[in-house]
């Protein structure tokens, strides 16, 4: 007979370790923090996403970029698009931003993200002050007529299901840090005005423990 008396909930500690995201983001000059782009198919996030991390990465900042399409060809490729599979994809990219900033890195998140439970709970994994969420505002009809990869096509057909802004629901963030309305804007221009408004946010806090933000 196997006995499964080791329950995660009760056996499981949180181990205390005296290097922590404070210590390495200041070794790398900077404050550790989430950029999180949610946004329709096609809205333009993983392009103002790269466009932020190449400004950054030139100022001298240690970046990561994780996109949605991406992690799906690794940690997530066990998964699909069903409403469960959305909040588990989440869940785990979330996970991984959160490991990510706690190596005092800035983390870039470029992911559809549908729900707003699910982009609260993300959240609520960080910090105060570490997660930004930048809501890439396009419209339906406009990231129907770029289609890039063709996936709106597909979904009009029937031959994609639970395609978000088609069959399966998009929910808007309420009250986002940033709000990119990318109607009759440059993805270049969005990505500047973002980075700038950035820059106070990452500076790393001087020695006297003066906050930068």
């Amino acid at each position: 007979m196997l006995d499964f008396a080791l329950k995660r909930s009760a056996n499981v500690h949180w181990q205390h370790v005296d290097v922590d995201r404070a210590v390495r983001g200041a070794s790398l000059g900077q404050r550790p923090l989430c950029l999180w782009f949610t946004g329709l198919s096609g809205a333009g996030k993983s392009t103002i996403a790269n466009l932020v991390e190449k400004r950054l990465h030139a100022l001298g900042h240690h970046t990561y970029l994780l996109d949605g399409d991406n992690v799906r060809h690794g940690i997530n490729k066990d998964l699909g698009f069903t409403p469960e599979d959305r909040v588990e994809n989440i869940r785990r990219i979330g996970e991984v931003a959160h490991l990510m900033v706690d190596a005092g890195l800035i983390v870039l998140v470029s992911a559809i993200s549908p729900y707003r439970s699910e982009r609260r709970s993300v959240r609520e994994l960080f910090d105060e002050g570490e997660f930004v969420e930048v809501f890439v505002d396009t419209p339906l009809a406009e990231c129907e007529q770029r289609d890039p990869k063709g996936l709106y096509r597909k979904a009009r057909a029937g031959e994609i299901r639970n395609f978000t802004g088609i069959d399966a629901p998009y929910e808007e963030p309420e009250v986002p840090e940033v709000h990119l309305r990318t109607a009759g804007e440059r993805a270049e221009r969005l990505a500047e005005q973002l980075t700038e408004q950035l820059l106070e946010r990452i500076v790393a806090p001087t020695d006297d423990g003066d906050d930068a933000i």
